[in-house]
């Protein structure tokens, strides 16, 4: 095995270079991946523009949390894994001690590790697993049948899973899906696949809303017609389910209005931090009893539950996948993430 690897590095906002860099020395509690697949997502957006947190001033790391690859290494002291099984592996690593984490909500620590975020991640020829990883269960075997490009969505569509949950897609809903990119593509499959009724898509990029009927949207209307729409589909009472998966204020203000009495309604997006608030009339939530959630990435568990989906083929992740780009020209692939035009970008190291 070479000394060293390719790895796309964050070396400041806007400054991502494809690079040599040492290979990951694994100790004997840790494993060696050999990364076939990595996704790029939003998050990995912000960090590139130097708008994550977790990358302050100064900071030189691998990002890259959405992955599947092969194991190439095994620490002594390891059980369990072996040498070319097939992973996904999910991102997120909580202290082990707080209220969070004994009740599976590891993705709420406020003290968490992730890959790609706190310490180097996927974006690379090889990725370390940590011992807490290995410990907390986050290493998850696949089938290697399964496209690997789709299997590294299995974190996206694990956060898509735990904002389902919170709000209870069930048999007979009418669910209402703001945002047509890869994550609304997800919940309109996953809406689909646990029973709704009707799948209604909002978007407003006419090439987005033009392909939702593709992944699993019954009807799609642009931002302005969405009221009349499922008006016309409740005959007048509205939504059971609204997922707001857009960090838009307006589509956050109207879920109240469009929902029915007793529906529920999820803010999966985050808004901009310089702008987080927005005017609802509380009466609405009042009078309709609403139940209005929020969920933020997912936890080690939710990734489980994503991931058992995945290897048994009710949902096909693969049409997703809208360019698959060498890692060589991560650049490029990362310029085309930010289209608003393509779904997913994977890297193929």
């Amino acid at each position: 095995m070479n000394e060293t690897m390719l790895a796309a590095v964050y070396h400041g906002p806007d400054d991502l270079r494809v690079e040599a860099v040492p290979l990951p020395a694994i100790s004997a509690e840790e494993i060696l991946v050999k990364v076939v697949n990595s996704s790029i997502c939003g998050t990995d957006l912000r960090i590139l523009h130097g708008g994550h947190r977790k990358y302050p001033s100064g900071t030189v790391r691998i990002p890259g949390h959405e992955v599947v690859g092969d194991i190439a290494a095994v620490g002594a002291q390891v059980r369990g894994l072996s040498v070319g099984q097939r992973v996904f592996v999910a991102p997120n690593m909580g202290c082990g001690n707080c209220r969070q984490c004994v009740s599976g909500n590891n993705n709420l620590c406020a003290n968490y590790d992730a890959i790609g975020i706190t310490i180097d991640g996927a974006f690379a020829e090889y990725l370390r697993i940590p011992s807490a990883a290995i410990l907390q269960g986050n290493v998850m075997p696949l089938d290697p049948g399964i496209d690997p490009a789709a299997a590294a969505l299995v974190e996206p569509f694990a956060c898509v899973l735990r904002g389902q949950n919170a709000v209870g897609v069930q048999v007979g809903d009418i669910v209402v899906v703001v945002g047509a990119g890869p994550i609304g593509v997800m919940h309109m499959q996953l809406a689909r696949l646990r029973g709704a009724s009707c799948v209604i898509a909002s978007e407003m990029i006419p090439e987005r809303r033009a392909q939702t009927q593709h992944f699993g949207a019954d009807l799609a209307a642009a931002p302005e017609e969405l009221h009349e729409v499922v008006n016309k589909v409740s005959r007048g009472e509205g939504a059971d389910v609204v997922i707001v998966a857009a960090p838009a204020h307006k589509a956050q203000e109207s879920a109240v209005q469009i929902a029915a009495i007793g529906g529920r309604i999820n803010f999966f997006g985050g808004l901009p931090k310089d702008r987080p608030t927005i005017n609802v009339d509380s009466n609405v939530i009042h009078y309709k009893e609403l139940i209005v959630t929020g969920t933020t990435a997912c936890s080690t568990n939710d990734c489980r539950q994503a991931a058992a989906i995945v290897n048994s083929g009710r949902i096909d992740l693969s049409p997703l996948v809208s360019a698959r780009y060498p890692l060589r020209d991560a650049v490029q692939a990362f310029a085309m993430a930010e289209d608003r035009k393509s779904l997913k970008v994977v890297l193929q190291p």
